[in-house]
């Protein structure tokens, strides 16, 4: 821009069930989504020609809709770009802070207002910034509920992406905040596990998968792997664990997983406090 800031620009493919007032709906959706963990809306174009085209023959007149939408430019890629078989390859500060990023900025969705269901959360739509934030992007399947509850949709406007839609959702079509919460559980064993690692815990018990990964985490960082990391590392499995449960009553809700994950840094700052003053009385 002429100001010198990048952005990113999505132009959208024509779709004739897309109206003027459905495209708008989406962009007040966007518009007032704000959130450190949200890729934020810079703007949008809108612009209607009309061409001639050959029709059976005839030259024709038609009205060609175009429509982009500007967004803040995320420098580091997606998440899926970073993901492999094997579990991610950044270190496990970027990883939980990764982890941690994803369940604030869902958080925030579902809880504005009117709460927000992202309904197709995977790593290709969830990008990194220069610093490595992660943020929620895409909200194309976003829908606009009243109230945190569960409705049911036809079997034609099923949309989302394999592997990361819940079971109520494939076998019904139920759609609640659970759906979300499955999703986030399938994209936290990936990074923790590989890409590989959902469809091995299905055939692995809890305890002996939740065994595996820290064994595993704890072999990359060795000596650095503190009790603390430990927790961490321990913590955030078991959460995805239990995301991915086929019975989406017993799924946790996002408010619960950010409280669990920040009672894991209240536990720490407890620690550097009782031990500087310990410090302190012994000196």
């Amino acid at each position: 821009m002429e100001n010198g800031e990048e952005i990113a620009v999505k132009k959208l493919h024509p779709v004739v069930w897309i109206d003027d007032e459905q495209f708008k709906n989406e962009l007040n959706i966007l518009m007032r989504v704000k959130h450190k963990n949200i890729v934020r809306l810079v703007g949008y174009c809108y612009h209607t020609a009309q061409i001639v085209v050959d029709y059976k023959g005839k030259p024709v007149s038609a009205s060609v809709v175009e429509r982009a939408i500007c967004l803040e430019y995320m420098q580091g890629g997606s998440l899926a770009d970073q993901l492999s078989a094997e579990p991610c390859t950044l270190d496990w500060d970027k990883c939980y802070k990764i982890i941690k990023d994803i369940c604030e900025g869902l958080h925030y969705l579902h809880n504005v207002d009117a709460p927000i269901y992202h309904l197709d959360l995977k790593p290709a739509n969830i990008l990194l910034d220069k610093d490595m934030v992660a943020k929620l992007g895409d909200f194309g399947l976003s829908r606009l509920f009243d109230a945190m509850q569960t409705y049911i949709t036809e079997s034609r406007d099923m949309k989302g992406t394999g592997g990361y839609m819940p079971p109520e959702y494939i076998n019904r079509q139920q759609i609640s905040p659970k759906f979300d919460i499955f999703s986030l559980g399938v994209i936290i064993i990936q990074i923790m596990a590989g890409k590989d690692g959902y469809f091995n815990c299905a055939d692995t018990p809890p305890k002996e998968f939740i065994k595996h990964v820290c064994e595993n985490w704890r072999m990359r960082l060795q000596a650095t792997m503190s009790s603390h990391l430990s927790e961490e590392v321990r913590t955030c499995i078991e959460i995805a664990l239990k995301c991915v449960e086929d019975d989406r009553t017993r799924r946790p809700t996002i408010a619960q997983i950010v409280n669990e994950l920040s009672n894991i840094g209240n536990k720490l700052t407890a620690l550097k406090t009782f031990l500087t003053s310990s410090i302190g009385c012994s000196s």
